[in-house]
């Protein structure tokens, strides 16, 4: 037994290697103030093939997006339990239990990863799931309760470290981060932000969450109607360029970093299989 055990660690282990190092290093904590890029961000469909070294992200709806990486993998953030009328199970989901849109108590047993952005009541969790191509992380932040008043650490804004890029999504966020959080967070080139004005936090606190993050790409999401989208929308466009998109769907790589700091504005849809 103990053979078969020292022969299987000598077969993988070269293998798990290969899969840590497929990662390119991102620079999350770094503390450069601009990355160059073109201004050019391809619009595409989740489910066909992702180009090397880019990540594709799908607007699904409220806070839920599909991150899908080159070598396929499926990761869901603020995962409710539905995300269309197609059979794919993710390889990985993220959840905020402020309210029932952005979590579910039973998730898909199929589901290999299921990461909750909360522990026992106040004391959080921490969250590290590295997948080789992926390094998924959390920054837990505190949520309002109606019971308490403040959950402490209720919430987690979760980081993807992927194709050198961090992808950041600050799920339900009801204060701005302090000092300390900030630098967990690190630098994100992508941020999904909640705009909603109120059930998260005010309007002027996301703009300048969204401007200290220093992100190349912000995408809105929480939005419940045009008025609340326009006014964030309003209120940021003389530092960031906006860009409607027209659909739900764009492809974002390093190397195609838009050079000014770009809102792009994504329209939810479900997942479909008709879907091109």
């Amino acid at each position: 037994m103990r053979f078969s055990v020292f022969l299987l660690a000598l077969l993988w282990a070269p293998l798990i290697a290969e899969a840590q190092e497929t990662r390119t290093p991102s620079h999350c904590i770094a503390l450069a103030d601009n990355i160059d890029g073109a201004t050019f961000v391809h619009k595409a469909s989740y489910d066909v093939q992702v180009a090397p070294e880019t990540v594709r992200i799908h607007y699904i709806a409220h806070a839920s997006f599909l991150i899908r990486t080159t070598g396929g993998l499926n990761m869901v953030t603020d995962f409710t339990g539905f995300v269309g009328n197609v059979p794919m199970i993710p390889d990985v989901v993220t959840m905020n239990h402020a309210h029932e849109t952005h979590w579910t108590a039973f998730p898909d047993p199929a589901i290999p990863h299921v990461l909750p952005g909360w522990g026992e009541f106040g004391e959080g969790i921490s969250h590290r799931l590295d997948l080789g191509e992926v390094l998924v992380r959390n920054v837990s932040t505190d949520i309002r309760s109606q019971w308490s008043g403040v959950e402490e650490d209720g919430n987690s804004v979760f980081v993807f470290e992927v194709a050198g890029l961090c992808i950041g999504h600050l799920g339900h966020l009801h204060h701005e981060p302090n000092a300390e959080q900030y630098a967990a967070i690190g630098r994100l080139d992508v941020v999904m932000a909640a705009v909603d004005g109120g059930m998260t936090v005010d309007l002027p606190t996301m703009m300048r969450i969204v401007s200290r993050l220093k992100s190349s790409i912000v995408i809105p999401m929480h939005w419940f109607g045009e008025y609340t989208l326009d006014a964030f929308l309003t209120g940021m466009r003389e530092e960031f360029q906006v860009v409607e998109v027209g659909g739900p769907s764009l492809d974002v790589s390093l190397d195609r970093l838009p050079a000014r700091p770009t809102i792009m504005v994504l329209r939810p849809e479900w997942l479909r299989e008709e879907t091109e």
